[in-house]
């Protein structure tokens, strides 16, 4: 790799050193040899971005910057098409930047069919992120042989450095600073479009690359939808329950964090008595979070004290997830999963009641799994 410095493409800033990619790729590559693998296609946005620090967003949902192929032997190919062809040169060595056209999975195997000099390659690819016509094409080269690999850079992912927790405390930081600065934009007839468009202002304002999701800013009983749509026409009354969900993306790494306000100076018997048990519920399960303990564990504690209240039918989701590069990675808290925490994890806990005719509340951190239990971010 050329340089001790890597640049983040979208934003035109240095993000990372190159050192800190070419350790992450040699930790995919050592799980590549365990598979038995020559290869990996790495078609996932955020893990192409994980291992070669290579992102140009696409903003259509089918994101299509381009792919990353790693090696056993360390000859990685970066394979995109002509737009991004001055982009990749920049990153990656030029004689092992791959521009394709229109017969991309074909462009692919051929590069691959070279390297493997007459020898059949065993080619890891994420079967949940590729197209079928992909898949068929790419593989009707009969030099590759296809071994599904999902999961085997997700599984890096699980596990923030010290580097990437830095990264994700100012991420949270910056977040909490909008919850504290948001309660004087909530004023009546406001809308919660105009209220969104507040968030994004403060953020970007401040550094912020982006949003890390669409906001949700919902009042009264559109609070009951967990991931509810700002609209022009809901409007803030005198006294007023308002969801905010929102979070950014700031060195590359997102935020995530909910909180349920009044709007008003008489908050109702129910609100309160509502927002206080939701915040037990989450006390409750950030208590449990410690290394060996199972996902559905930490979900579970909440979910109990829900239940003996005869509340648990109104809490309608899963406890949290994983945040790191996206907004939602593994691991889960649900009732499903059984991972086991482990330090450097950082999940969200955010526990909600939902009622469809008055509204919801919903109060959400982000946790650090620690050598020794946790830490809120």
């Amino acid at each position: 790799m050329q340089g001790a410095l890597l640049w983040g493409i979208a934003s035109g800033v240095c993000h990372m050193s190159a050192s800190i990619f070419a350790a992450r790729r040699e930790r995919a590559r050592k799980l590549m040899r365990e598979q038995g693998l020559d290869a990996l296609l790495v078609s996932h946005a955020a893990n192409r971005y994980y291992l070669s620090g290579f992102e140009l967003h696409d903003p259509q949902c089918n994101e299509s910057a381009g792919r990353l192929i790693l090696m056993t032997d360390g000859q990685d190919l970066l394979c995109t098409d002509a737009r991004y062809d001055d982009a990749a040169k920049r990153l990656w060595p030029e004689d092992r930047v791959v521009i394709y056209g229109q017969d991309a999975p074909e462009d692919i195997a051929g590069r691959l069919r070279d390297l493997a000099g007459g020898r059949r390659l065993r080619l890891g690819f994420e079967a949940r992120l590729i197209r079928l016509d992909f898949y068929e094409r790419l593989f009707a080269d009969k030099s590759l042989e296809a071994v599904r690999a999902d999961g085997l850079v997700e599984g890096l992912r699980l596990l923030k450095d010290a580097d990437e927790i830095r990264r994700m405390e100012a991420s949270c930081r910056l977040n909490r600073q909008l919850m504290d600065w948001l309660p004087e934009r909530l004023a009546p007839g406001r809308s919660e479009a105009e209220i969104a468009w507040d968030v994004e202002v403060f953020f970007r304002e401040r550094g912020a690359s982006e949003l890390a999701f669409a906001s949700i800013v919902a009042r009264g009983p559109n609070a009951a939808l967990p991931h509810a749509v700002p609209g022009r026409d809901a409007v803030l009354g005198a006294e007023d329950l308002v969801l905010v969900d929102v979070g950014c993306r700031l060195d590359d790494y997102c935020s995530d964090q909910t909180r349920t306000f009044w709007a008003g100076a008489n908050p109702s018997p129910r609100f309160r008595e509502t927002l206080a048990l939701v915040q037990e519920a989450q006390a409750r399960a950030i208590e449990m979070i410690r290394p060996g303990v199972a996902a559905c564990d930490v979900y579970a504690a909440a979910r109990n004290l829900f239940a003996r209240h005869n509340k648990a039918h109104a809490f309608t989701h899963g406890l949290g997830h994983g945040v790191g590069l996206e907004t939602h990675e593994g691991p889960a808290l649900n009732n499903r999963s059984h991972t086991l925490l482990e330090p450097g994890m950082i999940v969200t806990v955010e526990p909600g009641l939902y009622d469809a005719a008055w509204g919801g509340v919903r109060w959400e951190h982000m946790v650090l799994v620690t050598e020794s239990g946790h830490r809120i971010l």
